[in-house]
């Protein structure tokens, strides 16, 4: 699946696009939105709305006017009327930021299905391999030096939405959202006992550090 990133904004365009990347898909990216008309069709297009060249709205129609290639907007813009527009002038589906890598693969995948395009997720987002660690989300299992690692549900959701962002410094607030709960209002002391549980499992084969003041990086194994 090859998904056009149109933002012009490379902090966020950037590690938008790498973790796609590792989630199995293709990417090409553009920061203008009349570089967007001119490419060549791609599967899905994810939009920003505020683009230094042309309005994303009209992009959007523009490319509705002639194509039916399932559009994602990006949009800061978080009022009723705003997300109502969206939808008339061809947007398949809206996302207000910031959000979540998860939310976006799943909003992703829901449009594809929608628009008769595989569902399924990629391989490389399905059986993912770090070194000695594979993590396999069909089956819901991790396996270490060919070894399966015995986890909690949890402490699968945790390690796998690591992993799919590995090398990446995840906030804490992030991590709570994504793997519990986005209205998650207890401790976050659940999170510092689920990633200990994970390190003495993991041992020194993979780590998991901290970002002191921030949040939790996998580590990348060489």
């Amino acid at each position: 699946m090859h998904i056009l990133i149109v933002e012009d904004d490379d902090t966020i365009a950037s590690p938008l696009a790498t973790g796609l990347e590792r989630a199995g898909y293709t990417v090409t990216r553009v920061d203008t939105g009349e570089d967007a008309l001119r490419m060549p069709q791609a599967d899905l297009v994810l939009l920003d709305l505020g683009l230094p060249d042309l309005d994303g709205s009209e992009v959007c129609r523009r490319m509705r006017g002639t194509s039916d290639v399932p559009i994602i907007v990006v949009t800061a813009r978080g009022e009723e009327l705003d997300r109502v527009l969206l939808l008339e002038i061809g947007a398949d589906d809206y996302l207000v930021k910031p959000f979540g890598f998860r939310e976006l693969l799943a909003r992703i995948r829901a449009v594809l299905r929608r628009s008769g395009q595989s569902s399924s997720t990629p391989e490389a987002m399905q059986v993912q391999t770090l070194g000695p660690l594979v993590v396999d989300r069909r089956a819901r299992k991790v396996m270490l030096d060919d070894a399966e690692l015995h986890l909690t549900p949890k402490e699968f959701d945790l390690l796998a939405f690591l992993a799919a962002n590995a090398g990446a410094a995840i906030s804490r607030d992030e991590i709570l959202g994504e793997v519990w709960d986005t209205d998650w209002w207890g401790s976050t002391k659940t999170l510092d006992v689920h990633i200990a549980s994970l390190r003495r499992k993991l041992g020194t084969k993979v780590s998991i550090d901290t970002v002191r003041g921030f949040g939790f990086r996998l580590g990348e194994p060489g």
